[in-house]
């Protein structure tokens, strides 16, 4: 009997869908039993398949509602991600609300989020005392984060001149002095990845005298050099020389993230407080992250579907289990009923009976 392969469904945007679903992860995945199979978001979720998991990063209202017919439908098949633990991540203020909530003992390190404020309109971004304990430069960023080209436009604001260029709703996040580099955690099912990148420069470096006061720029880790703020600072930095944070102290973060927000699939950046050499803040988390960019991810991620796969059939086993159980029962309890009527309808009769002759 030829052994059953396990399916995975991916629903992706193009872009996202290029970047990740490349050759060598397909093929990787398909040696091991895992098929990866394009869905066709024109058409219902539910006339294609069988999936026994579905991957996607793709949003909308019927959307989700084919992903709750599917759940109804195929109980034991996975869902990466849930909806609604995805769209905690779309508002910058509530995706770092999380990180307060851990609660990680270390006796060594520490971990929080930058000072941040959330400006709704032009009226409170000049109010002077809505920025009460903030203080310049801060980064301004979209409120909205859903993975949009418009969501990854941010920019370095050195004074108030310059605030009439905002457009809120955004979030003005305290700029922290972190020696140019950020530290992007990739986290996929129980495995986590630390990698190290270029970052904007400390303010020492920066130009404070900037013109406009505000320098633009979208995502910290991936500047192009007309967005950096000073090509020789990039070109004299060695990130060989960054300590990477210690692993434990940032897989029990990873940990303790994944279980407040039940998800299998993000990355979250850190930086190190340059004054507060054990202090690292979280300055952003991101739902199904650019893997791409993460050595060796065709293991990391046909491992992590493997993991699901085992799942899936434990699942499927215990149903089964238990379907077998119930009919066994069933029939245990049919012959116990069916003795029972015949001996006590026997005994109801002859009852009948010796009551007759009584009378």
């Amino acid at each position: 009997m030829e052994e059953r392969r396990f399916c995975i469904g991916y629903a992706l945007a193009p872009k996202k869908r290029h970047s990740f679903i490349q050759d060598s992860l397909v093929s990787l995945a398909a040696s091991r039993g895992i098929d990866l199979v394009r869905i066709d978001t024109e058409r219902p979720l539910l006339d294609q398949g069988p999936f026994d998991c579905i991957l996607h990063k793709f949003y909308g209202e019927d959307w989700r509602k084919q992903l709750v017919e599917f759940r109804v439908k195929n109980p034991n098949a996975f869902i990466l991600d849930s909806p609604d633990s995805i769209e905690r991540l779309h508002n910058r203020i509530s995706m770092l609300q999380v990180v307060s909530e851990l609660k990680i003992e270390n006796p060594d390190e520490s971990f929080g989020i930058p000072k941040q404020i959330v400006i709704y309109d032009k009226e409170t971004l000049f109010d002077r005392q809505a920025w009460e304990g903030l203080k310049f430069p801060v980064i301004a960023k979209p409120l909205v984060a859903d993975g949009s080209a418009k969501s990854h436009k941010m920019a370095l604001v050195f004074n108030h001149d310059c605030l009439n260029k905002l457009k809120p709703p955004i979030v003005l996040q305290e700029f922290v002095n972190h020696g140019g580099v950020i530290f992007k955690v990739y986290v996929v099912g129980q495995y986590v990845k630390c990698v190290k990148r270029k970052s904007l420069p400390d303010e020492p470096e920066a130009k404070l005298g900037n013109v406009d006061g505000l320098l633009s720029f979208s995502q910290v880790s991936n500047m192009t050099p007309r967005e950096k703020i000073d090509d020789k600072y990039y070109k004299m930095m060695q990130l060989d020389d960054t300590e990477m944070p210690p692993l434990s102290f940032i897989t029990d973060i990873a940990r303790g993230l994944q279980r407040s927000m039940n998800l299998n699939l993000f990355n979250f950046d850190v930086i190190r407080d340059s004054k507060i050499g054990t202090r690292y803040l979280i300055i952003d988390i991101n739902y199904f992250p650019g893997y791409a960019k993460m050595p060796g991810y065709e293991k990391v991620l046909t491992d992590f579907f493997c993991d699901l796969a085992q799942k899936k059939e434990a699942l499927n086993n215990a149903d089964k289990k238990k379907d077998v159980e119930d009919k066994i029962g069933c029939d245990q309890e049919t012959r116990k009923i069916g003795s029972d009527e015949d001996g006590g309808g026997q005994s109801v009769d002859r009852e009948k009976k010796e009551t007759t002759v009584q009378d």
